[in-house]
């Protein structure tokens, strides 16, 4: 009988994936780390019984991380991921026009282990000429930093264990505070259907931050439960309304390889049904 990876994000409700091989196992100074195979989703990367990314499915996630801010934007030069340690969003940030992606991840073991065990996530990104990566907690960085982006991207696992602090009002108030006019604050916010408090708390605290606040969603298979919800937040509701034509003439003036990402799931995936809007709306 084949080793279980049993996920042990919610109580009530759980996937779990076969291990043809396991490539790698340690408990960290932060977390607890495995990378394994699966027949069904390529190399799979969990961190504390959390399914993080997958070699399977990853650009789903990461295009729709990145791809939607950046190309709403349309000029942003210098740009900030706080976690996303795989390189994975790393890798999807530097197709862009930028001046630099600065990429802060607490957990250098993360970093190095994808290098060696999941290459193909960043795909080169962590040594790009435009890339900058620093080891630190993204929390203080924010915090400290003097430096401003035109957009942050908040690529973290879920709030559990280091990442809780990357779902408070102070961090987000810190997020606000670093970007530039018509800057862009994205997050990842888990699944509506099984995650609703998540959703429901961010929307919450960035509306007391931001001009603009609302959440798109994309499926990813290895987010189980539904569709998942990325958080958006802007000094301005510009970006947001970016018109279809500008962002198709973007997209191709990039000449954007994508395998999800287009111009028209952009702007549908804005449109959220009625559960997910009475979630935000109260």
């Amino acid at each position: 009988m084949k080793q279980v990876y049993q996920e042990t994000l919610h109580q009530d409700y759980g996937q779990f994936f076969t291990i043809s091989h396991e490539l790698y196992r340690e408990k960290t100074e932060h977390q607890d780390l495995v990378i394994f195979e699966n027949a069904a989703f390529g190399k799979v990367l969990a961190l504390d019984g959390i399914i993080q990314t997958t070699t399977g499915d990853n650009h789903i996630y990461h295009e729709m991380l990145v791809h939607v801010p950046l190309l709403a934007h349309g000029n942003a030069r210098n740009i900030l991921i706080v976690g996303g340690g795989d390189g994975g969003t790393l890798r999807e940030a530097v197709k862009h026009p930028l001046d630099r992606a600065t990429m802060v991840e607490i957990d250098s073991h993360v970093i190095e282990l994808s290098k060696e065990h999941l290459p193909e996530l960043s795909d080169g990104a962590f040594d790009h000429p435009r890339s900058e990566v620093i080891v630190a907690d993204g929390f203080a960085f924010v915090e400290q930093t003097d430096q401003r982006f035109d957009v942050i991207i908040v690529d973290s696992s879920d709030p559990v264990g280091p990442s809780a602090v990357l779902f408070s009002e102070e961090f987000y108030r810190n997020c606000r505070r670093c970007l530039n006019p018509d800057g862009i604050l994205i997050t990842q916010n888990g699944v509506p259907y099984l995650q609703s408090d998540e959703l429901k708390n961010g929307h919450r605290i960035l509306s007391g931050l931001f001009e603009d606040v609302t959440f798109y969603l994309a499926t990813v298979p290895t987010y189980s439960g539904g569709p998942m919800a990325f958080g958006w937040a802007s000094t301005s509701p510009d970006p947001r309304n970016t018109p279809l034509e500008t962002l198709q003439a973007r997209y191709a003036e990039r000449a954007l390889q994508t395998s999800y990402y287009t111009p028209d799931i952009h702007k549908g995936a804005f449109a959220l049904p009625p559960r997910v809007s009475r979630l935000i709306t109260g």
